[in-house]
């Protein structure tokens, strides 16, 4: 009897009437399918393991790359505020301080004055406190008359003061005794002192309190 017919003639239910061989061979079995089993379980773990690992790579990945764009952001930023506040700084020193307003309406009659024209009004107006606080808006009205080109320079000469000033609401008419005549509004702004600043902060957080 071969090996086969052995095995046709076996009865499952009495394994202890097996041959010795078909005995070995379902051990050899048996055992290599609890090794298979236990090598899936344990592949399967591993499996899941090396996943979360690599999401957990992926998530550091992922914030690393998001603070590495925030430090170069970081340090353009930090530039980019240099330049404004150097630009600011540059900006604050071109308005005058409360000493030297008197000065700059000297300087904006001077240069009028310089291109021969002929002031028939010059009014400085109230200080007003701008919306943006830390500094005042003075209106000056003026009327100047002179030829076209007198007005042109006068108003070339205004916007290269060392103190910033504008011209506002330009009208430029003829004059009845020959020439023209430009109305306008002069406009300078000045930064308050400390002690301007300490009472506007007062008032407001009395203001608040009402």
């Amino acid at each position: 009897m071969n090996f086969m017919e052995e095995l046709k003639n076996v009865d499952p239910k009495k394994p202890g009437s097996w041959p010795w061989p078909i005995k070995i061979g379902t051990f050899i079995a048996i055992l290599v399918g609890v090794v298979i089993l236990g090598a899936v379980a344990d592949w399967q773990e591993e499996w899941s393991s090396y996943q979360g690992f690599k999401e957990e790579e992926m998530k550091l990945r992922e914030t690393f790359l998001t603070k590495k764009k925030e430090a170069i952001n970081l340090d353009i930023i930090k530039k980019q505020l240099i330049e404004t506040q150097q630009s600011f700084g540059a900006l604050l020193k071109q308005l005058p301080s409360k000493s030297e307003m008197d000065a700059l309406l000297t300087d904006i009659n001077q240069a009028g004055l310089g291109r021969g024209l002929q002031f028939d009004l010059f009014r400085p107006s109230p200080e007003v406190a701008t919306a943006t606080g830390g500094f005042t808006e003075q209106p000056i009205a003026i009327r100047v008359t002179g030829n076209y080109d007198d007005l042109g320079k006068f108003s070339s000469d205004i916007s290269q003061l060392p103190r910033i000033v504008t011209l506002n609401d330009i009208t430029i008419s003829p004059n009845t005794g020959g020439g023209l005549s430009m109305d306008a509004t002069a406009k300078t702004y000045r930064y308050l002192d400390d002690d301007e600043l300490a009472a506007q902060k007062k008032a407001a957080k009395q203001g608040a309190k009402k």
